[in-house]
Parts: structure tokens; C-alpha cells; sequence
């Protein structure tokens, strides 16, 4: 009985115009000059992520100035009134123009909680893998929001 329910599932969807869409497809723009004030680090891998996906050089050129502004809060406490973790927040502002007209301005805002290890080192790491974790995200909304804008005024 199950395998004629798998069997009409795989029916129906295969019939009925389906399409998995493609990320790289959606990408109708090149990412031609980046800006960026704020934190350093953020910025380098920002810069480095978005440059990787810029798209193709025949494409729409858009120009990106991004202000990257990062936040570390004291997330809780022990008893004993030593920090056991953070909430890292990184918000960032992004001016989207074309070669001669500023076409729109995006704000993205992402948090995540990390633990604080028993020696700093630790602790660092777990920083440092929150910030590529959140950069990871970052880019892929922005991506994907400058897709789906209309940027057909460029």
C-alpha cells in the first residue's frame, strides 16, 4: 500500500510542471565595485563571499556600499557571575546604485549565540565560527534579495 502512495506522490509531482530553480540562474546583475566601512573583519569576509558570486561581467554592473556594524552582548551569567555566553548581532546597511543613480537601500540585521570556552583561545574560535556562520547567511540574503528586486532601472 505504501509504494502506491509513493508512486502517486511521484506521479503528481512529476506531471505537474515542477521546476527546481537554479541560485546561479536567478543572478541577472555583476557585482563591479565594493565599499565597505565598519568592522574589518566582517568586511574582508563579506568582500570575499559577495565577489565570489558577483555574477558575469556581460551582466547589469551594480555597485555596493556596505556599513557593517557589529555588537557583542552578555547573553547570560552563572552563579558564580562569570559570563557563560554572548549574543553576537551584525546589522548591516547596504546602498545598491548603478554607474550614475543610487537605485535602493537594503538593512539586514542577523544574531546567534555562542558559548564562552574555559580558555580565551576557545572562546575566540567560538567567535570566530559565529562570524562565518552569520557571514554565510548574510550573503546568501543579500543574494538573494538582489535578485528578486527589480533592478531594471539600471
Amino acid at each position: 500500500m505504501r509504494i502506491l502512495i509513493y508512486f502517486l506522490i511521484i506521479i503528481s509531482l512529476y506531471s505537474c510542471g515542477f521546476n527546481i530553480v537554479k541560485q546561479s540562474d536567478l543572478v541577472d546583475f555583476h557585482i563591479a565595485k565594493i565599499e565597505t566601512v565598519g568592522d574589518k573583519k566582517i568586511n574582508y569576509g563579506l568582500k570575499n563571499k559577495l565577489a565570489f558570486r558577483a555574477g558575469d561581467t556581460e551582466k547589469k554592473k551594480i555597485y555596493l556600499d556596505i556599513k557593517t556594524k557589529k555588537n557583542k552582548v552578555v547573553k547570560e551569567k552563572n552563579s558564580r557571575n562569570e559570563i557563560t555566553r554572548y549574543e553576537l548581532i551584525i546589522e548591516l546597511l547596504i546602498e545598491v546604485s548603478s554607474a550614475n543613480n543610487k537605485l535602493q537601500t537594503l538593512n539586514f540585521s542577523e544574531q546567534i549565540t555562542y558559548n564562552v570556552g574555559s580558555q580565551y583561545t576557545q572562546t575566540i574560535n567560538n567567535e570566530d565560527q559565529a562570524i562565518k556562520t552569520l557571514l554565510e547567511t548574510l550573503v546568501n540574503k543579500i543574494i538573494k534579495e538582489l535578485s528578486i528586486q527589480n533592478l531594471n532601472d539600471i
